[in-house]
């Protein structure tokens, strides 16, 4: 497996989008904070799982582990991803893992295309395997997005 200097993701949920940047030397300490997380689709008692999740996000400062956790109308996706493009650009020594949401993905992968330098890996969110730690990762940032798609509900 290849060892990545960031990772990136990003997933949106209705009309909101999202990206989360981590750098490879937070994983380890954020790992146990959030091997509770799971897809909100899959939780029963979802409005209590997202109270518990909300908790524990404040409570052990899930976001001060993040390099940058951004979330936005939808309407505001290219501007997000252009975002993304500017930090992988500035960062273009650093090899990036990034995932998508499938519904976002080949439109990203093409901008990525652009600036990529071979060095940065892009996958769908469906690909990523149920345990791993891109998976974990990936469920801080979908977490995050149903807090908020609540909250504006």
């Amino acid at each position: 497996m290849k060892e990545f200097d960031y990772y990136i993701f990003i997933d949106y949920s209705e009309n909101l989008i999202g990206y989360s940047i981590i750098e490879k030397n937070k994983v380890p300490n954020l790992l146990p904070k959030i091997e509770r997380f799971r897809h909100y689709r899959g939780s029963r008692e979802r409005k209590i799982y997202l109270s518990h999740i909300k908790n524990t996000i404040k409570r052990e400062g899930i976001r001060a582990y993040f390099e940058k956790i951004k979330i936005v109308n939808m309407r505001y996706n290219l501007d997000l991803f252009s975002e993304v493009l500017e930090f992988i650009k500035k960062h273009d020594n650093c090899i990036i893992f990034i995932s998508v949401d499938d519904f976002q993905y080949e439109l990203f992968r093409k901008l990525v295309h652009v600036i990529d330098n071979d060095k940065t890996r892009v996958v769908k969110e469906s690909q990523l395997k149920r345990g791993s730690i891109e998976y974990q990762l990936s469920l801080v940032l979908d977490n995050l997005l149903n807090i908020e798609r609540r909250k504006n509900a």
